[in-house]
Order: C-alpha cells, then structure tokens, then sequence
C-alpha cells in the first residue's frame, strides 16, 4: 500500500501541488456557498468526453495503422524524422498533444532500434515533442488549457485561430528547419503486421468525437454530450471509463478551487491583477516554466481580461523547460524506458531545441505578429 501510494505521488506531481494549493487557500477561506461557483463544469466534462473518446480511437488502433501507412513511405532518416514531426503536429490538434506522443514516441523509439546514432533518435523525439505541442496550440481541442481559456473567456473561433495560427506556424517552419540536422541516410523502419480496424467501434467513435467537437463550439449543451458520449461508451465498451485521465480532472478541480478563493483575498488579487495588466504574454510564459502552462492558465485566467494574450503565453510557455508542458513530461518518461538511454544528452537537446524555438517566437510575436 504505501509503494503505492508513493508510486502514485511519483507520478502526479502537479496533481498534488494543485492539492496543497488548494487546500491552504481552504484554511483562509472556509468552504461556503461561494464554493459552488468555481468549477468550470463544461470544460470538465468536455474533457472527460474527449479522453474516453480518443481512447476508444486508440483502442481500435487507427492511430497505429495510420502512422505505419506513413512510415513505410520514408527513406531516409531525415524524412523519417519530418513524417514524425508532421505526424506529431497535425495529430495534436485533434486528440491532444499528450496522446499524440503517447501514441508516436514508443514508435519512434521501436523505429530506431536498426538506425545507428543515439543523437539522431533523441533530436527526433525532442522535435516531434515541440511539434505536438505546437500543432496543439493551433485547436481549442489540442490541448486542457486550450480548451479552458476558450470557454473561460468566451473567445470566439475567428478569434482564438488568429491568435493562435501565426505562431504555431512559424514554431512548425522553425522545427522542420532544425530536422535538417538529421543525416539524409537511408532508413527501413520495422515492419509490422496492420491491424483490422472494426467498422462499427470506429463510427461510434468517428461519431461522439464529432458531438465532441461540436460541444466545444457551442453547437450542443455540455450535459447531452456527457450523457450521449457514457451512454455510447458503455454500450460499445465500457473499460475506456477507466482510461479517463482522472488525475488531470482532478487538478482542474483543486486548481479551481484555489484560483476562486485567491480571487476572494482582496489584497492578493490586487497584486496579481497589477502584475499581470499590460504582461500577460510574458508572465504567463516565465510561469509556465515552473508550474507548466495548464496550472497556470487556470491560475492567471483569475486577475486578467486579457484572455487572447494568456492564451498565446501558455502556449508559447510549453516550449521551456521538462515540466513546462506535460506533454513533454510524457516523451522524456518514454525516453527513459528505451533501451540504454541518455538522459543528459536528452536534456541538452530538448533545452536547446525548446528555449530556441521559444524565444525565436516571442521576437516574433513582439516585433512581427
């Protein structure tokens, strides 16, 4: 019980931060009707309903037929690494940056088993990291604090795709330029054996993930898409309730909670909102950095207006450091189980490659965008 229990405090570090957040916040705010008001239900249960559902998308592993189909096309090591890069990105709009590397680095990894060169399989890990997390930016539904701040805010689509589609391009240009570090030498990626996809689990899933999408844009009450999509799954296969990532949810929820009593405390919130009025791009990449950039879009969305600049900070934020996006927390973890890995050299590229393509962006963005 208790190598559990430490085993699970290993492995959600921000849940348990969020808790201790929101759990002091609790000691100067008792719990009152107040209370009631901090959860952002809709955003809650659309990601429920996207988790189940891309679940189920993986499950019957259309994602893993996809993505043999592509590679069996590369020749080279270099365009094997932009295919992943590619892959990476434009998967991450629609199923999330998380389970976009999920699904392509332990593939990535069983792909450079027979291609010699520690460097060129961890560049092409750290790269199509960076791409997942930049194509992820570019959708309301590419990643939790997307889909946060476009409800919280009220952004319209128009809106959010302007915002959001200068930079992810430009971050897409600068990576693809970086996978010419790669050597253009030939390459014959892993042969495997295409699974039979079934028909009628993938339209269910091709369906709710449609009622999904059209939930996040407003087009269906959130309480018909959370009893559509459980009524669906349990017919079709009840086990993808328990591939729901709780612990995320549960952040949300504990993040809620401290942001609405910290909004409460007059003098704190005073403070926030003077720091943040006019910074928001730049204070919500620097803390980003250090809390990742789903905490703290939840936590700054409390003292600002701004939403479109908290938006593109967040984002932009996930690019720095390991613990800047989750997503990255997940490649590097994936990385790790490889065979004979080299976490240090890991470390240093994905450093160089981050913060790199992150700073070309916000000089972008200030002088250019």
């Amino acid at each position: 019980m208790k190598e559990r229990i430490l085993q699970f405090c290993k492995a959600q570090p921000v849940l348990l931060a969020a808790l201790a957040a929101a759990l002091a916040t609790v000691l100067v705010i008792p719990p009152d009707a107040g209370y009631l008001g901090y959860c952002n239900t809709a955003v809650l249960i659309e990601l429920f309903s996207l988790m189940a559902v891309i679940a189920g998308l993986r499950n019957i592993g259309i994602f893993g037929n996809m993505t043999d189909f592509l590679l069996s096309r590369a020749g080279t090591v270099r365009r094997l690494g932009v295919m992943l890069i590619l892959i990476s990105f434009f998967s991450a709009m629609l199923v999330t940056n998380d389970v976009a590397l999920l699904t392509f680095v332990p593939l990535t990894i069983l792909t450079f088993r027979n291609i010699p060169g520690e460097k060129h399989k961890i560049l092409t890990i750290v790269l199509e990291t960076a791409a997942a997390n930049l194509g992820s930016m570019l959708t309301p539904v590419g990643n939790p604090q997307n889909l946060y701040l476009y409800d919280a805010y009220h952004l319209t689509t128009a809106v959010f795709f302007r915002t959001m589609i200068p930079a992810g391009i430009a971050g897409l240009c600068c990576i693809l330029l970086l996978a010419f570090l790669l050597p253009a030498e030939p390459c014959r990626p892993e042969a495997s054996e295409r699974c039979e996809i079934p028909k009628p689990k993938l339209a269910v899933y091709s369906f709710l993930f449609l009622f999904c999408l059209l939930t996040v844009f407003r087009k269906v009450p959130d309480w018909v898409c959370l009893i559509v999509t459980v009524v669906m799954i349990l017919i079709t296969d009840r086990k993808l309730l328990l591939k729901v990532d709780y612990a995320l949810l549960a952040t949300f929820v504990c993040f809620f909670v401290f942001v609405g009593n910290i909004a409460r405390i007059e003098a704190v919130s005073e403070f926030f909102s003077g720091v943040l009025t006019g910074r928001e791009l730049l204070i919500s990449v620097l803390l980003s950095q250090v809390i990742s950039n789903v905490p703290a879009a939840v936590m700054l969305s409390g003292f600002t207006d701004n939403g479109t600049a908290l938006l593109l900070g967040v984002n932009l934020g996930g690019l720095g450091t390991l613990i800047a996006s989750l997503a990255s927390l997940i490649s590097y973890q994936c990385y790790q189980k490889s065979e004979q890995p080299q976490p240090g050299t890991y470390l240093l590229i994905f450093s160089a490659v981050n913060f790199g393509t992150m700073a070309v962006l916000l000089l972008l963005q200030i002088f250019v965008f």
